[in-house]
Parts: structure tokens; sequence; C-alpha cells
């Protein structure tokens, strides 16, 4: 059996205690990786990562005071050289390029199977990137040149901000709670919105809350 000493450091970050405790377990049942931290928020995670230095962080895209991707940026920002995994419900066809760009070094998606996941968290613990086959197939298709992007969703055109402004309306906040939450003027927020019709193509603020609804209920599924 592997020392505890000898096996990679892990740092979950993920808000649903069910979630976070039943993977810690999966992690720690490997004889290479254990668990060595956790955190609900990206505030906790920030405060927290540097001191337990871990080889690697495990990071989700939804958390409940900032966007995964924004976390993504500040612990870049913070620690440069630390390996960044996002694992998350979300689909990756709009996040995993995302997360790369912040910094990230692997996207995998919840619903693959355990040993995909433990290959993905090896992978960018051994210096590598990981991407799903589906999502290195779009990669190589835009690098050369390809048809990928003229059937991307009109959603990959939207900036990180926006998407996260675009989820907030989708969850019911108001403009002012967003602006809370986001630490953004209302008029900023406002401005989001404007880009956001613009960009979907809708034509009211009814419509375009309604394609949000629609977008979070379709990632939450």
């Amino acid at each position: 059996m592997t020392s505890e000493k000898l096996k990679h450091k892990i740092f979950l970050v993920e808000d649903h205690p069910v979630t976070r405790d039943g993977f810690a377990q999966l992690i720690d049942f490997q004889e290479d990786l254990r668990v060595c931290g956790h955190a609900g928020t990206a505030a906790k995670a920030l405060s927290e990562i540097d001191a337990v230095r871990p080889g690697l962080v495990v990071v989700d895209v939804s958390l409940p005071d900032a966007h995964g991707i924004e976390l993504i940026k500040d612990l870049v920002a913070q620690l440069p050289h630390l390996r960044i995994l996002v694992l998350s419900m979300h689909d990756e066809t709009l996040y995993a390029e995302r997360a790369l760009r912040a910094g990230a070094k692997g996207y995998v998606m919840k619903q693959e199977p355990t040993e995909i996941v433990m290959a993905a968290i090896r992978k960018v613990l051994l210096g590598g990137t990981y991407l799903s086959p589906r999502m290195e197939e779009r990669a190589l298709q835009r690098f050369a040149g390809g048809t990928a992007s003229a059937s991307s969703s009109a959603y990959e055109a939207l900036t990180d901000r926006e998407i996260e402004v675009f989820e907030l309306i989708g969850r019911g906040l108001s403009t002012r709670e967003i602006s809370a939450q986001l630490r953004l003027s209302v008029s900023t927020v406002e401005t989001y919105r404007a880009h956001l019709k613009e960009k979907l193509q809708l034509a009211s603020g009814t419509e375009l809350a309604h394609r949000a609804i629609e977008w979070v209920n379709r990632q939450s599924g």
C-alpha cells in the first residue's frame, strides 16, 4: 500500500456536500491519491488552498459565491503553477474551452464513469491536459480551420461574464441581486442584459428570462 505521504494530494471545490463526500471517498479509495482539503465556496478555496499545497485542485463550475471560471482565474493568479481540473455537470461544449483559457488543465463531466474521471485526474497530475475525445476533435477542427465553429451554439459567442449573468438570470435573480452578487453596478448589469438580448436575438427581458431559465434547467438536468 502506498504511504499517505507519497499519495498525490487533491483539493476539492464542490458546494454540494453529498457529491463532495462521495467523490472524496472515491479518491481516498485510490492507492495513489488522497483528499487533503475541500471547500464549498470560492472564498474558502482561495483562503485554504495555498496552505495545504495540493498537487491538483478539482473545481466545479457552479459555486454559491462565484463562478468556477472566475475562481480558476483567481487561483492561477495566486498560484501560477497550480494544476486545476474542472469536474462539472455543465455542458463541456460550452465550458471546456473557457476553463482552459482561464488556466485549468482539463475538463471532465460528472456523468463520466469513475475510471474516466480518475484517468483525467492522473493525466493532469502528471502534467498533461485532459479533454474528452469529442472536445479534442472540436479543438483539432478549430485549429485546422474546419467547420466546428459553424455549428457552434450561440452561447459560445458570449463572454465569461455574460454567461455568468445569463446563469444568474436563469436562477431567478433580479438585476439588483446580480449586481450585489457580482459586485457590479446596476447599470453594468443592465448593459450585460442588453448584450445578451442582442447576441441571442431576443426581443425583450421576458424572453431573456425564459431562455435563461430553460438553459439553467437543461444544464441542471
